[in-house]
C-alpha cells in the first residue's frame, strides 16, 4: 500500500509539473506570437536626440547609491564610438560597468537605434556577469531576431501617462516592461534640482519586486534617478560628462 501510495504521489508530482511546464510553454507562444514589433532599417538612425535619453558619442555617467541599502554600489556609462550593426539597423553601444564595492559584478553593452518618430529602440544586449572578479555568466543577453528574440522601445519620444510598452522581449530570459507614470515632474538629487522630466516604472514579469520608478529629465538628457520599491534603494546620476 505504502509503495502504491509512493507511485500515485509521483505519478501526481509529474503530472503537475508537467502541466505546469505545458501551460508556461504555451503561454510563452501565446505572448511571442502576440509581440511582432516592425522593424525597416530605413526608418532608423545612429543619432539619438531623445530629449529625455539623448545619446552623443563621448557621452559619460556615473551613478551611485546612496543611504544605506545598497551602498557601494556604483555603474559607469560611457557611448562607445564604434556601431554593431542588428537586423539591418546600425546602432549606438551604451557601455554600463556595474560595480559592488570597487568590483566589477557586471559588464553590459546595449545596442540603441532612434527611429525617426523619436523614440529609441534597444535591439539587444551582450551582458557578463562576474563573481569574485570572474566571468560568471551571460545571463540576460538577447540580440533582435536570434532566437525569437525581439526589439523594444527603451524610451519613448512622447511620453503619454498610462501608456505601457515592452523594452525588450526574449521569452523566459529578458522581458522587461514600462509603464509611464507621470510628467512634468521635479527631481532633487546631490546634483541639483531638475525639472519636467518623466516617472516611468520598469518592471519584468520574470521577478517578483523588480518595480523601479525612474526619471529622465530633459537638462541632461538622461535617468537621473532610480527607487527601487520594494528596498527603497536610492540610485543618483552623480557626474556627466558630455562630449
Amino acid at each position: 500500500m505504502k509503495a502504491r501510495t509512493i507511485t500515485f504521489g509521483i505519478i501526481v508530482l509529474v503530472l503537475v509539473a508537467g502541466g505546469a511546464a505545458l501551460f508556461y510553454f504555451n503561454n510563452v507562444q501565446s505572448r511571442a506570437s502576440e509581440y511582432n514589433p516592425q522593424v525597416n532599417p530605413a526608418e532608423f538612425t545612429r543619432e539619438i536626440t531623445n530629449k529625455y535619453f539623448a545619446l552623443p558619442v563621448g557621452k559619460k555617467m556615473t551613478y551611485e547609491t546612496v543611504g544605506g541599502v545598497g551602498a557601494g554600489e556604483r555603474a559607469e556609462i560611457e557611448i562607445l564610438p564604434e556601431t554593431r550593426v542588428i537586423g539591418g539597423v546600425e546602432t549606438v553601444i551604451y557601455l554600463d560597468k556595474e560595480y559592488k564595492n570597487g568590483q566589477l559584478v557586471e559588464e553590459t553593452r546595449d545596442y540603441l537605434a532612434q527611429h525617426k518618430n523619436g523614440d529609441v529602440w534597444y535591439f539587444g544586449e551582450d551582458v557578463k556577469n562576474f563573481w569574485n572578479g570572474m566571468l560568471w555568466d551571460r545571463a540576460g543577453s538577447f540580440i533582435h531576431g536570434q532566437d525569437g528574440a525581439k526589439a523594444g522601445i527603451w524610451m519613448k519620444a512622447d511620453q503619454r501617462v498610462g501608456e505601457t510598452y515592452r523594452q525588450e522581449f526574449y521569452p523566459g530570459h529578458a522581458e522587461d516592461m514600462r509603464d509611464t507614470i507621470a510628467t512634468g515632474q521635479t527631481v532633487t538629487t546631490k546634483m541639483g534640482t531638475y525639472t519636467d522630466c518623466a516617472k516611468v516604472d520598469d518592471w519584468t514579469p520574470l521577478e517578483s519586486n523588480s518595480r523601479e520608478h525612474k526619471y529622465y529629465c530633459p537638462q541632461v538628457g538622461a535617468l537621473v534617478l532610480i527607487e527601487e520599491v520594494a528596498s527603497g534603494k536610492r540610485t543618483e546620476l552623480t557626474n556627466i560628462v558630455m562630449p
